[in-house]
């Protein structure tokens, strides 16, 4: 019985923990800014292709250049800065 509520108990805690890293801090800048600020910061962009939230607390962000080479990049959700992966 106390393994089932040890095991019960992880169950009801582990989508909390998950949830909490599945979004950025808060500060952050909205992702629309983010996205406004890579538009004007990357002289090569083509077009951003995915952008997801990293637990490591950075939006990752996936985005074909102008002669379609494929980069990623992290930016921080606080400042905007990147720095490639």
């Amino acid at each position: 019985m106390t393994i089932r509520m040890i095991a019960l108990a992880g169950l009801i805690a582990a989508p909390s923990a998950l949830m909490a890293q599945q979004t950025p801090p808060a500060g952050s800048m909205p992702l629309s800014q983010v996205v406004a600020k890579l538009e004007t910061d990357l002289s090569d962009l083509g077009h951003i292709s995915e952008i997801s939230w990293e637990d490591d607390g950075y939006w990752e962000v996936e985005y074909q250049t102008t002669d379609n080479r494929e980069v990623d990049i992290r930016v921080d959700p606080a400042t905007g800065e990147t720095r490639e992966r």
